[in-house]
């Protein structure tokens, strides 16, 4: 494949996972990486700071889709239709190859210390994200906080759900249903 051709950063990612899965994450190297992508080192670290960026490229795309359905929840949702909102949009990012991308990541991601602590961060980061887009709209921070946490969380179980399925609906029903079942044990219905 050429260095022309497009798609770079799925062509990357594409290439990450089968080394990692293959050889190891530390032991694959940007070099082999970029080879394998059919692209140069140069192209790699102009898109990317290291090997480990490749596979959490979507972080902020993710930040932006939260917040942005926390802003679009109607003026007279409670805080839990406002969370559920974020959390929606959030989960209706995620395509069909969502799935089969999760498959062959998860078990790199957990073969490495490196990338266990990368996806943490992720994590934190869209959880910091819901909570203070949510205290910017409710004016809590304290239920902020509890929201933004039961959110992520019901969106992350969620996604292990879906990813260990074979069930044919979209990731967001099985991160709805995972929101929805805190919802319950909370009593907030």
């Amino acid at each position: 494949m050429g260095r022309w051709e497009p798609d770079a950063h799925g062509r990357l990612l594409r290439a990450s996972i089968d080394l990692f899965a293959e050889r190891g994450y530390e032991a694959t190297t940007t070099a082999q990486i970029a080879e394998r992508a059919g692209l140069t080192r140069t192209t790699l670290f102009r898109l990317f700071p290291d090997k480990r960026e490749i596979l959490f490229k979507g972080q902020e795309m993710l930040i932006v889709r939260a917040v942005e359905g926390i802003e679009r929840a109607p003026e007279t949702a409670t805080p839990f239709e406002i969370l559920r909102s974020s959390i929606k949009n959030l989960a209706d990012g995620h395509p069909a190859s969502t799935r089969a991308t999760g498959r062959a990541l998860d078990p790199i991601i957990a073969s490495s210390p490196e990338l266990q602590e990368r996806a943490s961060f992720k994590r934190v980061s869209i959880t910091n994200a819901i909570h203070e887009a949510l205290t910017a709209r409710i004016g809590d921070p304290r239920l902020a906080g509890v929201l933004a946490d039961i959110g992520v969380r019901a969106y992350y179980a969620g996604y292990n759900t879906w990813v260990a399925s074979d069930d044919p609906r979209p990731m967001t029903d099985a991160v709805l249903e995972e929101l929805a079942e805190y919802q319950r044990l909370l009593g907030n219905d």
